[in-house]
């Protein structure tokens, strides 16, 4: 909290001097270590696919009789709900526009070209190596919770193959800060980037008038819903509100399938697949150092610094839920499943709304950069069949999304900042309530002192040292599998397939007769 109101209080008095120190320092990391950036993100993907088709892939999360905590169902929702939250619905109706108008590889604008890469490069950055960067923290920290038992589930706890005890002491407490920090930051931004979308939606629909106080009260009735929920606790609380959360929006994606351009949709996604497939290994090194169009540096660098901001937060709360789950498991149910998640969103929403653009039905390119993100979304869902009814659907739709998001980004900081949590216990529900205040007050302040996007600039800064914070989780995590398995531990017992599980049978028969006769 020191720290927070160190770098807020600056910002709230000279706003603008605030925003050029921060954007010198974030054009100073894009650009001098954007490459670390996308090779990092390049090893943790390769590093999870080893993991995936080796024989560690079928570790599981505790005991061999340990059962999942929480159906399939509700764990995948609760982990693509507090990864993703509102921002898949805010960027999947118009991130391709950007590109659309600023193309990447010298491509000339608003071309057909441009088109194609538009509704490619999405899928990109949402895609598998996105969500293996959540993936890594989750495995390490699960592995040291479930498996090895740790009392404790934070950050630090990840780095113990490495630093050892002294994760109890300052070293831990300063990645344990960092990662608190960043997720504030991170969380909220969500916030106050998606209140104006709301705030032009009910000015849209309803006689009241976009301002301030149209603006605050969305933020206080999200306060009291996220506030509820994580006050109810995982089972009652955050459980619920994500399995709504997915309903709603297979709901409004079943309709806009039916009555959107579906076979341009489909066929769209399609060719964007094959794009992807093929230019896969491009678009993850791509800097373009000749031709300087900052391109990379704009959107791929960025999507990186914010995935990682966010990713020790995501793996500490999957974590938590991932109890009686494989490695394997995780790894297909965030790096396929939440993939498939995003890219659905992308097929659905993005490419309505480019078909729209193409044939002249919306200018949604043209409105994004005179009126704004949220004008441009709200126009795409306005020109639907039925868009009174889709507008509403989609308002609500992100209140839930991003209210599962800082459900659980509450209560995994108030687990984190708790100093004696017993294991398997639940933070206490006034902490819970207080990071959930704290999300929405800085939120509100920054959002009307111009300092908004100083703190989402502050997040992406503060990842370039997660960087290093996470390499530690993924070293710990080989180093943790290596020891258990080839070192005499208890490891084996968890990977043993139906082979081992039937000579362990055979071996306990044949012992059987010898223990009768002692």
């Amino acid at each position: 909290m020191v720290l927070v109101t160190a770098i807020c209080v600056p910002v709230l008095l000279a706003p603008e001097r605030g925003q050029q120190a921060l954007d010198s320092l974030l054009g100073f990391l894009t650009g001098q270590f954007g490459w670390l950036y996308l090779w990092f993100a390049a090893a943790v993907a390769g590093f999870l696919a080893w993991l995936a088709f080796s024989r560690y892939g079928r570790v599981k999360f505790g005991g061999r009789d340990d059962k999942p905590e929480f159906s399939t169902h509700s764990w995948l929702s609760m982990i693509f709900t507090s990864g993703i939250g509102g921002g898949i619905v805010y960027w999947g109706a118009i991130e391709w526009s950007y590109y659309y108008t600023a193309p990447p590889m010298g491509i000339e604008p608003r071309s057909t070209e441009a088109a194609d890469w538009a509704a490619t490069y999405p899928l990109f950055h949402w895609g598998f190596t996105a969500w293996g960067l959540f993936c890594l923290p989750a495995l390490a920290l699960a592995y040291v919770y479930h498996v090895r038992k740790q009392p404790t589930l934070r950050l630090s706890d990840a780095c113990r193959g490495v630093i050892g005890d002294r994760a109890d002491g300052w070293l831990g407490g300063l990645i344990d800060v960092l990662f608190i920090f960043g997720l504030i930051g991170a969380a909220g931004t969500s916030l106050g980037l998606e209140v104006p979308l709301v705030s032009e939606g009910i000015a849209a629909m309803t006689p009241l008038e976009k301002g301030t106080p149209l603006d605050i009260g969305i933020v206080v009735i999200w306060t009291v819903l996220f506030g509820a929920s994580v006050f109810l606790g995982l089972q009652k609380g955050l459980k619920r509100l994500a399995s709504f959360n997915v309903w709603l929006a297979l709901g409004l994606g079943l309709f806009i399938l039916v009555l959107g351009p579906t076979v341009f949709m489909i066929d769209t996604f399609t060719q964007s697949t094959g794009l992807l497939l093929q230019n896969f290994v491009k678009m993850s090194f791509y800097t373009d150092p000749v031709g300087g169009s900052g391109f990379e540096e704009t959107w791929t660098i960025f999507y990186w610094g914010w995935w990682i901001a966010y990713a020790p937060f995501v793996g500490l709360f999957t974590a938590k839920i991932s109890k009686g789950r494989t490695i394997r498991g995780m790894i297909g149910a965030m790096c396929l499943a939440g993939s498939a998640g995003c890219w659905l969103a992308f097929m659905l929403l993005g490419n309505t709304s480019l078909y729209y653009e193409i044939n002249k039905l919306v200018p949604v390119s043209d409105i994004v950069q005179q009126d704004g993100d949220a004008a441009g979304i709200i126009a795409t869902l306005a020109n639907l069949p039925f868009g009174a009814f889709a507008v509403v659907a989609f308002l609500l739709l992100m209140v839930v999304f991003l209210a599962t998001t800082l459900d659980s980004s509450a209560y995994t900081m108030a687990a984190v900042a708790s100093k004696d949590l017993p294991r398997d216990a639940n933070p206490a529900r006034w902490h819970r309530v207080f990071w959930a205040i704290v999300l929405a007050g800085v939120s509100i302040v920054l959002m009307y002192t111009g300092g908004l996007e100083a703190l989402q600039t502050l997040s992406i800064v503060t990842a370039f040292p997660l960087i290093f914070v996470l390499a530690l989780v993924g070293v710990s995590l080989g180093k943790w599998l290596r020891a258990d398995v080839h070192g005499g531990g208890a490891m084996p017992a968890l990977i043993a397939g139906p082979a081992q599980q039937r000579e362990d049978q055979a071996e306990e028969s044949a012992e059987e007769p010898v223990a009768a006769s002692s």
